[in-house]
């Protein structure tokens, strides 16, 4: 088959989204599909090889501008090159802003509406482009906040859509109003746009038929994978100190917060071993404050030097900082439906603790590699923690039931071959 795959650039930012369709595409090109990943917004950032167009359609700052200035919604293609660009893309994309949510709705809303938004341009010039492609026999939108995109694409190429579903509500909800119901609506419009949807979970699946009223027996499961090679099981330590570890983006819903007040709570016990607390993940300026709280509570509660930041690394630093762990947590505060983090720890033999919502549950019941919590119960959470820093062989046994439970259940090519069957089922 050859697929058309759109994907969201966040700028310099590791995104799971991105993360996940850039590996999709590269083991469904292995598989013998002709592929063709196309950017949105920004080039993407990855931890693996790139297989992404170099191309990128919708352009941040053309978005920007012609969201905000009506001048450049007229402007030549010729133009909009100089700022189109992957390179000047990427120099913008270096310096973070903090962006309006007033403005950030507005533009959702505009995005939503597709040729009939303040980026209808940006349309015009993607159809151009694609009706000198060949034929495509699918077109994968990345998530819902781009199906106003399903109807002039449908219109043009004649070719199924479908959208993948992974993590919209977070981002809405994050909306003001009237954004957020203007949104939701017009996402609940373009719905029979869509052939079909593909849910990264059974409890995402399940969430997006009342979220936005999409019929269940047009969603499909493909769960999310992950390129297992590079990481290894490892032994788990039989003597302290221990590494309780976090990685995922910093950020308030991520809940390092509520790890830092459980591991506060672990301190207070008197038969607690030696620990610390490591954590790792992009960091947005605009969450370099909530880092900041972090370790100001950490520090008034003399638990300074118990506490490191470790940055974002690469995929080989990635690996070995969840290598120096003992035990794995990220006490998310949302429900959330994807989980790559988690896989990407258990693959390397950690056992886990996460709060008993969104993907979690399912993760952990299939694997058998860790320990559900109350969500936000740091109490519970202290609990947990002191259980498997303190029952090795528990934690051992754990660590390798995940190993095992993500090469079984949540490999890439496990998640090509589950996306294949549903675009050979919408392409016929």
């Amino acid at each position: 088959m050859k697929l058309l795959v759109l994907t969201a650039g966040a700028a310099e930012m590791y995104c799971g989204s991105c993360l996940r369709d850039n590996a999709l595409a590269a083991a469904l090109m292995a598989r013998g599909h002709d592929v063709v990943l196309m950017p949105i917004y920004t080039p993407t950032t990855t931890d693996e090889a790139n297989v992404s167009q170099g191309r990128v359609f919708f352009g941040g700052i053309s978005v920007y501008l012609e969201q905000n200035v009506p001048l450049f919604r007229h402007t030549p293609a010729l133009l909009d090159r100089l700022w189109d660009s992957s390179a000047v893309l990427k120099m913008a994309s270096k310096h973070q802003i903090k962006i309006d949510p007033a403005f950030l709705g507005e533009m959702t809303v505009s995005m939503l509406k597709g040729a009939d938004g303040y980026q209808r341009k940006e349309v015009d010039k993607m159809i151009r482009f694609l009706k000198h492609e060949s034929t495509f026999d699918v077109v994968n939108l990345p998530f819902a906040l781009l199906i106003g995109l399903a109807k002039p694409i449908k219109d043009a190429l004649g070719c199924p859509i479908v959208c993948t579903l992974q993590g919209e509500d977070l981002f809405l909800d994050q909306l003001h109003e009237p954004w957020k119901a203007q949104a939701r609506e017009l996402i609940r419009q373009a719905v029979p746009h869509v052939d079909h949807f593909i849910a990264v979970s059974e409890y995402y699946a399940k969430f997006m038929v009342h979220y936005f009223g999409i019929p269940a027996e047009r969603i499909s499961l493909v769960p999310i994978g992950i390129n297992p090679g590079g990481h290894e099981a490892i032994e788990a330590r039989t003597a302290p100190p221990y590494t309780i570890g976090f990685f995922a983006r910093i950020a308030p819903e991520k809940g390092l917060h509520v790890l830092c007040d459980a591991y506060h709570r672990l301190r207070h016990r008197p038969d607690v071993p030696e620990t610390r607390l490591v954590a790792g993940g992009y960091l947005l300026e605009e969450h370099r404050e909530y880092l900041v709280g972090c370790q100001r509570r950490m520090r008034d509660w003399g638990l300074d030097g118990h506490f490191t930041y470790a940055g974002a690394p690469d995929r080989e630093g990635k690996i070995a900082l969840l290598r120096s762990f003992d035990v794995f947590s990220v006490p998310t505060t949302y429900a959330d439906p994807k989980g790559l983090f988690l896989l990407e720890a258990m693959a390397n033999g950690l056992p886990v603790i996460q709060p008993k919502h969104g993907a979690f549950p399912e993760i952990i019941e299939r694997t058998g590699g860790g320990i559900l919590v109350q969500p936000e119960a740091s109490g519970a959470l202290a609990d947990a923690l002191f259980q498997l820093l303190t029952d090795r062989p528990k934690a051992a046994a754990l660590g390798r039931a995940a190993a095992a439970g993500v090469r079984a259940h949540y490999t890439v090519d496990q998640m090509a071959a589950s996306a294949e069957q549903v675009y050979a089922k919408v392409a016929r």
